[in-house]
Order: C-alpha cells, then structure tokens, then sequence
C-alpha cells in the first residue's frame, strides 16, 4: 500500500495534538521515531536527560500503537542506525516512497536549518508550525515591530488580555495587579515543612533505556542512578496534581527560596514533561486558574506561577525565533575566561555552589533562582565566555532545549545581548543568597567578609565586575543606585576589592576551584 504521509516526531514532540499528527490516517500514514547518537551528544547531555527524553520517546510510542497508528521506531542501538535525525528520515523516506514527508518544526535552531536545507531537495517535505504555544512565531513578530525595547511585562499584560486568564469580567487584571512579584521573594522560615514529593518506579521500558545510557553515555557528567521522574502523561499528571495540591499554595511566597538539601522545595517540576509534551501549558494555566478560582491557593501564587508561563516561556521562545542565529553569538561585555571545571563535578569551597550544582548533577534540577543568582551569578561576575555557560546549562539540565535556555542563559543570566531581553544585570554579591537561603551558615566562606582568604568570593567579584563594566552599565538607570554606593566607598576600599577580585580571578584561569 501507498504511504501517504511519512510524519517524523522528535523527541520533544510527544503530543497527540502536535500538528503534524493532526489529520493523521492510521491505515496510510507511517509515524518514524528515532533515537541518534548525534542528539545526545551535541553537548554532553546529562544521562538522566537522555534517559528522560529515550523512555519518555518510547512509551510515546507505544501510545500511538495503542491508538492504532503505525509507527517505525529506531533504538538507539540498531545495527544501522546512522547516527542521526537526517540520516534515518531519509532511510526511511527512501524505503517508504510517501506522497508526502511532514514534520513539525522543531524547537530548536539547529534542527530547523538542517531541515529547512532539505525542503530544496525534497519537495515533499513540509515543515509544519508548532501550535502548542500560547503566542505564534508570527504573532510575536508582529507584537515586536516598531518597539524600541522588548519587554516581557508588556509582553504578558498582552498574552493575559487575550488568554483571559485571571482576568476580570471588566477586562482588569484580577487584584488590580498584573503580577504580584514583589509577593513572592520570601526567604523560607526553619519551622516551614516541605511537600514530600511523588515517586515514579522504573518500568521495564526505562531499566532497559537506563542501561543503553550507561553504555553509551558512560563519559557524560551526572548521575544516572536514582532516576525518579515521569515519563509518560499518565505519571506527568499525577506530577502535576501533587503540585496543585502541595506545593502551589507556597509557590507564590517562597518561589525564590534556597535551602540546603532541599532541591524541590515548593516548585512543580513539571518543566521537563511540558518541554517534550507530555503536559499541556495551556491546560497548565487553566489548572492554576481554577485551583484559584475555587479558593484553594492565593492570587499571588497562582499570578506567579501562570507569568513563569504565559509571560516568561512564551517571551523567551519569541525572543529566540525573532533573533537567531545571530542571537546566540552575542557577547555584549566580550568575556572570554573558560567555564570552570567545577561546574561540572561540584568541587568548590562555594556552599550555595556547591548546592546548586550538586543537586544539578544528582538529579539533572535546579530551580530558577539557583539558576539566575548562583551558578549564573557567579558565571556573570567570573566573565564566562557565554557559549560555555550556555551550553552547560543546555548539557546539565532536564528541561533544557536550546529555545527556552539560550534567552535565558544569553540574555537574562549573561548579559551578553547587551540589555536586548533583560534591562539590566542580574548581578549579586553573597548578601543576595544570605538572604535567600541557609546556605552561608554552612560555607566554608564567610558572607560577612569582602576581601582575604575567607571572604565569600562573590562579594569582591560583585565589586570588581561593577567596577570594570562602568563604562557599559554606569548609564543604566536601574544601577545607578549600586554605582552611588561603590562612590561613596573609599578609594583604599574600591583597590582592595579590585586586588582581591584580580586575584580570585587569576585562581579561575590558574584552573583552582574556589
């Protein structure tokens, strides 16, 4: 029989609702999934990610066999498996002989070159939009004409107008507010219990994919054992629920807290299964809508968690697909040091580093703000060359796909677009984390001290990074105030903290870990 349509999903495209899967014909339509070395290895993915993403690929599949589709699937250690996503779409196109060969864009730059350089040469082939996003490539592109800046507030004041989502029957935003963010940076109390979060077993289908990432990511950093994730709606729902019911009501207060051992805290964890399709992010807003509507957990968590969302990921993805590929070269303030090796074994001296990146390695997570003013903070204040930066946060995390990471790293962490995503750096000395977390009660630094062997190393590279971005950033209203305090230092003072930095710095290119 003639095969109509060929319909290539990616490993980030578990949906039955994504659009290439739309007018599927089980009994014409041939579905091709494949998993390739070349996906795992463009940086050195975390082997939980990998093992997320080739679990959660094959249950996929066998949810589309269920449901009555053919599908040809490729292991990852099929004796002529080519390697990669090309290779085995054109095997398979070249077997098959389809009428038509459909794939839905894929998210991430990289893949959409390669296969946009295909459509010359197969007229078949189309590349079809991914829908599954609040706001269109297209319609983000309009929304950017004619602006100067590119904000995100502005941006989701827009996307909650149209989704109506906690918006009053008046057209005002509900509370009077369009975000309660000033709610929602509190340091979590000692006597404050934590939601004990869902365990989710290896099936069958996961202790074989765990053993094929042993056996060929053994060179990967990060843990493989204790794997504890969903990989399929089912699980990915019942992920979901516990957060509604647990950790949602806290989420708005304490979205940005740190604390020692505890990597989850009141997050959802639910970023992976909503990258991949696995969860819906428009039923995600409608969930924490109702959850609010019906009193169950206050306006400023559900306001919180729904702009991380609607606002944040829709931005960052426009943001991405408006600028690359020139975005992702930027470096605005022309850093050049090497990525320290510790990111990648977590050996440092640095206990809220030492925290972040441990978790990172343990379990592939690590929430926003360990993220933004921890591992960022200090690859900003160290002057990381941003590639290596982005590309670590590419490698190591779960949820990480190049649209939503390299804006965010780039752009919010970095500062490499020169204030294009965000209006200024998010920069921080060691106070920022004293007041966030418990981290410096056990660090071996001390958050009291500015320069000598037991200052906290954020503090002085805090000071120095101000002092040798002035000409860039001293112009910058939302710093001036940062710049008035460095003034207001004595000069012997201002010396003291540059030496020191000079010298921390020299200890980074020297390979030491702090």
């Amino acid at each position: 029989m003639t095969v109509r349509n060929l319909i290539l999903i990616l490993g980030d495209q578990l949906s039955l609702q994504i659009s290439s899967l739309r007018n599927v014909d089980p009994q014409r339509d041939r579905i091709l999934m494949a998993e390739v070395s070349e996906e795992g290895r463009y940086v050195p993915h975390h082997p939980k990610k990998i093992l997320f993403v080739l679990s959660a690929m094959r249950h996929f599949a066998e949810e589309l066999r269920a449901a009555g589709f053919a599908v040809d699937y490729i292991v990852l250690d099929a004796q002529d498996n080519s390697g990669s996503l090309l290779g085995e779409l054109g095997k398979a196109r070249e077997r098959l002989r389809p009428e038509g060969v459909l794939i839905t864009q894929p998210g991430e730059w990289r893949l959409f070159e390669a296969f946009s350089k295909q459509l010359s040469q197969w007229p078949e082939l189309m590349l079809l939009e991914d829908d599954r996003f609040f706001c269109s490539r297209e319609r983000f592109e309009k929304w950017s004409r004619d602006r100067k800046q590119l904000r995100m507030e502005y941006f989701y004041r827009e996307m909650r107008k149209e989704s109506g989502l906690l918006m009053s029957a008046a057209g005002q935003p509900e509370g009077d507010a369009w975000n309660f963010d000033a709610d929602n940076r509190k340091p979590l109390p000692k006597s404050k219990a934590i939601p004990e979060q869902p365990h989710f077993p290896m099936d069958d289908v996961t202790g074989s994919v765990q053993k094929l990432v042993a056996d060929h990511f053994a060179d990967h950093y990060g843990i493989l054992s204790g794997f504890d994730y969903p990989v399929t709606r089912a699980d990915s729902q019942k992920l979901w629920q516990s957060f509604i019911d647990q950790g949602l009501p806290d989420f708005g207060d304490y979205q940005d807290a740190m604390a020692d051992d505890e990597p989850y805290l009141f997050h959802a964890r639910i970023a992976a299964a909503m990258n991949v399709g696995l969860l819906d992010p428009k039923q995600v807003c409608l969930d924490v809508q109702t959850a609010w509507q019906q009193g169950k957990v206050p306006l400023n968590a559900a306001e919180g968690f729904i702009r991380q969302i609607l606002g944040w990921r829709e931005y960052v993805r426009g943001i991405y697909w408006l600028m690359m590929p020139e975005y992702g070269q930027r470096n605005a303030l022309g850093n050049k040091r090497n990525l320290p090796e510790f990111y990648w074994t977590g050996a440092t001296r640095m206990r809220c580093m030492q925290q972040a990146i441990g978790q990172t390695l343990e379990h592939a997570y690590a929430h926003h703000i360990q993220r933004l003013m921890v591992t960022g903070n200090f690859a900003l204040l160290a002057g990381i060359e941003p590639r290596q930066i982005c590309d670590w946060y590419l490698a190591v995390y779960l949820d990480a796909y190049d649209w939503v990471e390299l804006p965010n790293t780039l752009g919010m962490v970095m500062h490499a677009d020169g204030g294009y995503l965000g209006s200024k750096p998010y920069c921080a000395s060691g106070q920022y984390i004293k007041r966030m977390s418990n981290h410096c009660q056990g660090c071996a630094y001390k958050v009291t001290e500015q320069t000598g062997e037991k200052a906290c190393p954020f503090n002085s590279l805090y000071w120095h990074f101000l002092m040798r971005h002035r000409e860039q950033l001293g112009s910058n209203h939302r710093m001036s105030m940062v710049y008035r305090n460095l003034d207001r230092m004595e000069p012997a003072k201002q010396a003291a903290l540059w030496e020191w930095g000079e010298k921390l710095l020299s200890r980074l290119d020297a390979g030491e870990a702090l």
